[in-house]
């Protein structure tokens, strides 16, 4: 390339190979699935280097690359000069060597990329994480300072970011290149611009990630960042309103819901099985139902009734079967689930299923004494056999 590609000033957390929870479960790329040959050795190639080594490695061959291939450091390459290639022959692999966390419009730029890069195309990115970037403090300063630092940092990278009242100083100050991301918010920042995760691996202190255009990005509906979340929902009739809860997850998780029920499964009650996108405040308040008072304007506005079926994203509705979900739209999803009325706790999604259908059925037939009868069951419950939420 006529000009470097990004510096390399991010270097590795202690030159150790480090795994974030999740990971152990999560995608690695069939190169045999690769259909372009050139794409399938250079992602082959560069697929157990080190951020450092992979940038010099593409430095070495750029010139040898055919039009194809796209590696590009968002500098050199202006968004306009990105644009044009939409245009033209679109690139089969984009490789985006600056880390993700130092874009300011990352969604903006990764929309683009989707929108540049030729059906079934690639995309190749690293960034640091926050997890790592504690890591990188703890390997570098005493206990006491680095645990300062690490609070800090926090706020000023991630909690200030996400305040409106703050979020314009931040961006006036920092220009919005050096966020810290969790692994999640990355990879469902993917998931908005129609990428499938197919790769992520943290090596040498880096997080790696390989994505695989399917679909166009997802528009129309921004995800919130504020400590209150709005989450799209089945509701009656099949039309989707926003429910508001108490943020619990991190940030973009309800894009990646697809790779997570693939590469997690489920638990006990249909619920996804350890589900790393839970954040430290999630893990306190769901078990006694806190993250869910904000659905009590739900329930005032008329998008809810006080007892009813969970509702649900498209993707969990898309689980059950077409029965029911036909039984499902027609009726009006609630605040408090009929889950909690049985007396066994229902396993298996098959489980969920049925408990929903003898609960609508029976709501369908007599509707004020199934809510009243459905309340005082669950109230029973949560009292005396200690149900609660998971």
């Amino acid at each position: 390339m006529k000009e470097p590609l990004f510096p390399l000033r991010y270097d590795d957390v202690d030159g150790k190979n480090y795994t974030e929870r999740g990971t152990a479960n999560g995608a690695r790329l069939d190169l045999s699935t690769v259909e372009d040959e050139e794409v399938r050795d250079i992602l082959g190639t560069i697929k157990d280097m080190s951020l450092r080594d992979t940038l010099l490695w593409l430095r070495r061959h750029d010139s040898q690359f055919s039009r194809n291939i796209l590696v590009t450091d968002l500098e050199t390459h202006t968004e306009k000069e990105l644009e044009q290639l939409a245009a033209g022959d679109r690139p089969k692999l984009i490789i985006i060597s600056r880390p993700l966390h130092t874009i300011k419009d990352l969604d903006e730029i990764l929309a683009l990329s989707n929108q540049i890069l030729d059906d079934g195309g690639y995309i190749h990115c690293n960034s640091m994480t926050a997890v790592l970037k504690r890591l990188r403090l703890f390997s570098r300063w005493p206990w006491g300072i680095a645990h300062l630092l690490v609070l800090l940092n926090y706020l000023w990278h991630r909690a200030i970011p996400k305040l409106s009242l703050t979020r314009n100083l931040y961006y006036a100050v920092t220009g919005g290149k050096d966020r810290s991301f969790n692994r999640v918010e990355i990879m469902g920042r993917l998931y908005k611009a129609g990428f499938e995760v197919v790769d992520e691996q943290f090596r040498s202190g880096q997080y790696f990630i390989i994505g695989h255009k399917e679909n166009p990005p997802i528009t129309g509906f921004e995800p919130s960042i504020s400590p209150i979340v709005k989450l799209l929902r089945v509701g009656k009739d099949g039309k989707m309103f926003v429910v508001y809860k108490f943020r619990t997850m991190y940030s973009y998780s309800a894009y990646i819901q697809p790779y997570i029920y693939e590469h997690q499964n489920l638990q006990t009650g249909g619920k996804i099985k350890d589900d790393y996108r839970v954040d430290f405040w999630g893990k306190l308040m769901r078990p006694i139902w806190l993250d869910e008072l904000p659905m009590l304007w739900n329930l005032l506005r008329g998008d809810l009734k006080l007892v009813g079926v969970r509702p649900l994203s498209q993707h969990y509705f898309s689980l059950y079967s077409p029965e029911m979900q036909e039984l499902r739209v027609k009726v009006k999803p609630g605040l408090i689930p009929p889950f909690y009325y049985e007396r066994q706790t229902p396993v298996t999604l098959e489980d969920v299923q049925e408990s929903e259908r003898r609960y609508i059925e029976a709501y369908l037939k007599h509707p004020f004494w199934t809510d009243w009868r459905y309340f005082w069951g669950i109230i029973f419950n949560i009292i005396f056999r200690h149900k609660h939420s998971a």
